[in-house]
């Protein structure tokens, strides 16, 4: 783990994610940004996503509305706003301008969930070829950010993504499915899908993405 020596770009940022690495910074304000590349590494594969039955109840209600793209900037700053429990984040000022310069050049998406109208959770990532590197997520109601999840998860299997990368295993990420995978697998893994020819598909078809998440409920017990 290394300080920056210099100003980040867009094209320097996919080219780390590229190699496997992933910048953090140590508070939301902190002025320097640390590079990780962690021996093991959060990996949620995309037919093995464990789909709880309450929470498939939760989707097919339409308590919320769930969009992608439609607040990058909103969704980015809600996930490095301080909440109780949870003072600091590793966003800084940094990596927000960088992941909205992304987001503008098509590298970077958003998932979003409304509630009433407001804004209530969400999650928000990388793309490169068919490669998905979650950031980071955030939810002010019970539910929003897994809902979000789930979105996350239909799109890029409608989209031809083999990878989705959560950086750590956590034991809200266990619950879905996440494993940890040893760093040189997870380099060999990032190599085949950062080739593929997947491009993220923001506003699916609403009955094939509906499909597509009521077979995560089907293909896990």
């Amino acid at each position: 783990m290394s300080a920056r020596p210099f100003t980040l770009t867009p094209d320097l940022l996919l080219r780390a994610y590229r190699l496997g690495l992933f910048p953090m910074a140590e508070s939301r304000n902190s002025p320097t940004l640390h590079w990780l590349d962690p021996e093991a590494r959060g990996v949620l594969p995309l037919h093995a996503f464990h789909l709880p039955r309450s929470l498939l109840k939760t989707l097919r209600s339409g308590r919320f509305t769930v969009t992608a793209d439609k607040d990058f900037a909103g969704t980015i700053a809600a996930c490095a706003a301080a909440r109780e429990g949870r003072p600091e984040t590793w966003i800084n000022a940094e990596i927000e301008r960088l992941f909205i310069e992304l987001h503008q050049l098509g590298f970077a998406h958003s998932v979003e969930t409304w509630e009433g109208g407001k804004l209530v959770g969400g999650l928000y990532g990388a793309s490169l070829g068919g490669a998905f590197f979650g950031e980071s997520m955030f939810s002010t109601v019970t539910d929003a950010s897994k809902v979000a999840l789930v979105h996350l998860v239909a799109r890029l299997r409608l989209s031809g993504f083999t990878l989705l990368d959560t950086q750590f295993l956590t034991t809200h990420l266990a619950r879905f499915g996440t494993v940890e995978v040893p760093r040189d697998a997870y380099h060999m893994q990032l190599a085949e899908a950062v080739e593929m020819p997947a491009r993220f598909i923001s506003s699916p078809d609403p009955a094939a993405l509906m499909c597509e998440i009521e077979a995560m409920r089907k293909e896990v017990p």
